[in-house]
């Protein structure tokens, strides 16, 4: 059984539901590697997505920590699942795991809200805004830019193909504010979010000064939902990101989504403040 130094986002998704099952049931790696019969070297990368996890693998696990048929099944039938996600791997050469990993859940996800107090969320950028982004970054190498822009584009696709994202995006006013590119690149960039927020799946909110204060003053996060796992929380920082799969910290962010959405302006009143921008 080949080993991944980069798991796929799929056998990460499953990693971590194996981890919350064993961890729940209050079992160490050993005491499992006991109960099931499997080195708990196996188990660890089991765990960590670095070798495909097999039914027969997963049912022995899920048993010996105590879960429902119902639980297993659901488990089992998300290695069935195309990787839905494998189209990031053209990107290996610029985009860092993390990035990627993260890209492939969401290409898993069923829904997704996201909140950003400084720039827009990438997935309802425009070509053009997204690469004045990407020149702007220092991390970049020039000649990764453009190579980046077709990945963030590609990635958008999400919110058009035959059974799009669920997207619900909140962000700051002062990301309307910032100055990317001229004033035609800007001006392109609120008229496509407006068509955005005409789609059945997309809902977009602005939180402004007045609001108040909320849940996430603490920054930017997204939350992913599954139809077949547990939802799990990300968080981006200079180089690296954070992903949150324990039950307890996942609630904590989705209650300050709940802080956000009854914080914010409606969707109405959004598009109404993107237009007044636009005039």
């Amino acid at each position: 059984m080949a080993d991944h130094s980069c798991p796929s986002a799929l056998r990460w998704l499953i990693g971590a539901e194996l981890a919350h099952y064993r961890n729940a049931a209050d079992l160490s790696l050993a005491d499992l590697s006991r109960l099931v019969e499997i080195s708990k070297s196996k188990l660890g990368h089991l765990e960590s997505g670095r070798l495909n996890q097999y039914p027969v693998d997963i049912s022995k696990i899920l048993k010996a920590c105590g879960a429902e048929r119902q639980d297993i099944d659901r488990l089992n039938s998300l290695t069935g699942r195309a990787e839905e996600g494998s189209w990031v791997g053209a990107w290996t050469d610029v985009v860092p795991d993390w990035l990627r990993t993260m890209v492939g859940l969401e290409s898993l996800a069923r829904n997704e809200f996201v909140f950003e107090p400084i720039l827009l969320p990438g997935l309802i950028q425009t070509e053009s805004y997204a690469r004045e982004l990407t020149i702007a970054a220092s991390r970049v190498r020039p000649d990764h830019s453009e190579r980046l822009v077709e990945f963030r584009m590609q990635r958008a696709r999400l919110l058009s193909k035959d059974e799009p994202l669920e997207l619900h995006a909140v962000f700051n006013e002062q990301a309307l504010n910032l100055r990317v590119g001229d004033q035609e690149i800007l001006r392109d960039q609120y008229l496509h979010l407006l068509k955005l927020a005409e789609l059945p799946n997309v809902t977009l909110q602005v939180m402004r000064p007045e609001g108040g204060p909320h849940s996430a003053v603490t920054g930017q996060f997204m939350l992913l939902e599954f139809a077949d796992a547990r939802p799990i929380s990300y968080v981006e920082m200079q180089d690296g990101a954070v992903f949150v799969n324990d039950s307890d910290r996942v609630r904590t962010y989705s209650m300050s989504t709940q802080s956000l959405e009854r914080i914010a302006l409606s969707p109405g009143e959004t598009s109404a403040l993107i237009e007044r921008l636009i005039r």
